[in-house]
């Protein structure tokens, strides 16, 4: 299966005007000018319509991630490769695809009862993408196709998902963590499996082996062009007081100079610059025992 980048994230809220301040005053998204105007919040930040959509629901979380597949036969293709490996998917409405603004959608899960959709066709609206906090723009490659950044997703079956996402849907391994958080030498720890897809991404995804996470995220990431930018959302974050998940630092596998804070649904959002770009030919997966060169403190707020 030949994906190419993460396309959109679709985030359940009881509340989306929250993330209408948030998206616009500190990450410096704009409301995209080309959706409905309706209970829902749209977010711009290129070239694409929209990156993310924050629905009216009655829980917070986050609903799905949109895998960007090439053109018409790579979507068909891919159906076909579900159903050889008896993996059950929902075929969108026109109507339905037609909302996301693609020319074709599929919804499915992950083993770990994640939620994604497959599409095809995503537009191209060209408005210009005018920051409310001056970002001049985001890292999301030439008419975004290496998509909106990345998502960290909890995966309660480690193994099964990650296998999942490789041999089903043709992601790529990046890199692989595992964590510990005692001395205890019978302490299992947890893993964190990093993929790729086909763009210079480090990783679009991360699966993070989570037993229980009702907010089906662990994170999300946006990236800037100005590490100047990373400073100034951070004095935003302070000034408006919202939680800081992580102190700034640079990551070790991805080279990611970020902070991370806290978002109107519970998870975090990384936010950083300088990722790394890759050429997968000929690349080994690595195995990493240290998340961060420097910083990258965490400190979870209170549930």
């Amino acid at each position: 299966m030949d994906i190419r980048s993460l396309g959109y994230v679709v985030i359940e809220s009881t509340e989306p005007q929250q993330w209408l301040d948030y998206g616009t005053n500190i990450l410096g998204l704009m409301v995209a000018p080309t959706m409905p105007n309706d209970d829902n919040v749209y977010l711009k930040l290129d070239s694409r319509p929209y990156r993310f959509a924050v629905v009216k629901s009655d829980v917070n979380k986050l609903a799905y991630c949109g895998w960007e597949l090439p053109d018409e036969a790579g979507f068909m293709a891919a159906k076909d490769e579900l159903n050889a490996a008896g993996v059950s998917f929902e075929e969108a409405s026109n109507t339905e695809a037609q909302a996301r603004r693609v020319r074709g959608l599929i919804r499915l899960q992950d083993p770990s009862g994640n939620g994604l959709e497959l599409f095809w066709g995503g537009e191209l609206d060209y408005a210009k993408f005018i920051s409310p906090m001056g970002i001049a723009g985001f890292e999301t490659g030439d008419n975004g196709n290496m998509g909106l950044g990345h998502a960290v997703l909890p995966a309660a079956k480690l193994v099964e998902t990650h296998l999942f996402y490789k041999n089903v849907l043709g992601f790529g391994d990046s890199d692989y963590m595992h964590f510990k958080f005692s001395p205890d030498p019978a302490d299992p720890g947890q893993g964190l499996n990093f993929m790729h897809v086909n763009n210079p991404r480090h990783h679009s995804l991360a699966l993070y082996e989570d037993q229980a996470n009702p907010l089906g995220c662990v994170h999300l990431m946006l990236e800037v062009k100005d590490v100047n930018e990373v400073g100034y959302c951070l004095d935003r974050v302070e000034a408006a007081e919202i939680p800081i998940v992580s102190t700034l630092g640079r990551h070790t596998n991805d080279n990611m100079l970020s902070f991370y804070m806290a978002t109107p649904t519970g998870f975090a959002m990384e936010f950083g610059t300088d990722g790394l770009q890759m050429d997968w030919e000929g690349f080994t997966p690595t195995v990493t025992s240290l998340p961060s060169l420097w910083g990258h403190k965490f400190n979870m707020p209170d549930a």
